[in-house]
């Protein structure tokens, strides 16, 4: 294993489940997954600080997420949740998991790092029941035209240092125009640094006919 895999299979894993602890993602959370029931998936799961927001109407988590170590650092937010929790792994841009058999995908601050949202989206419209919803919430490009072109400078650093985490996905845009369903997003700034505080959330509702 070279010095950068080391560094994004061992270090970078602890330092985003220590950024995303902060007050302004803490208080975010619910907003997005707090909604969630039945069963469901959560791509994207990390070290599993979305677990204490979920509500008790989960049956069962399904959790994606290719960094390992993720799972360690969940290992007692696991132990407590109220619903079991297991993982499925990725096989290429495929969900090892069958197609119609989710009642709703949760996905928070990770269509930022993902190579492709498209892909994403097509594996969110196969594996969700007819009816079942994509909930997310994203950080994206800026409003703010200057804030965009530092977001654009930025990126290489950005994406070397965060596992490929891209500042100025115009997240919104690329969540509608995969078609899995209707879209009803919202889009405010949180804060924190401009560079990161556009942030993006939504649920896609796939139809049932």
């Amino acid at each position: 294993m070279g010095a950068y895999e080391w560094y994004l299979e061992r270090v970078l894993p602890r330092c985003v489940d220590f950024g995303m602890r902060g007050e302004v993602f803490r208080e975010l959370r619910p907003g997005c997954v707090g909604a969630a029931a039945g069963r469901v998936l959560e791509l994207g799961f990390g070290s599993g600080l979305n677990l204490p927001h979920l509500c008790g109407g989960v049956e069962e988590l399904v959790a994606i997420d290719p960094a390992h170590l993720g799972r360690e650092l969940a290992a007692e937010r696991i132990a407590a949740a109220p619903f079991p929790v297991r993982f499925a792994e990725l096989e290429g841009s495929r969900w090892a998991v069958e197609d119609a058999s989710f009642d709703c995908v949760v996905c928070t601050w990770t269509l930022c790092t993902v190579p492709s949202i498209a892909a994403v989206m097509a594996e969110v419209g196969r594996v969700l029941r007819p009816g079942g919803t994509f909930r997310f919430l994203e950080h994206g490009r800026s409003r703010d035209d200057g804030v965009a072109r530092w977001q654009r400078r930025l990126n290489g650093v950005q994406g070397t240092l965060f596992g490929g985490c891209q500042l100025d996905r115009e997240i919104e845009v690329c969540v509608g125009e995969a078609g899995v369903g209707v879209l009803e997003h919202e889009e405010f700034v949180a804060e924190g640094l401009a560079i990161f505080s556009s942030m993006y959330g939504g649920v896609v509702t796939k139809p049932i006919a």
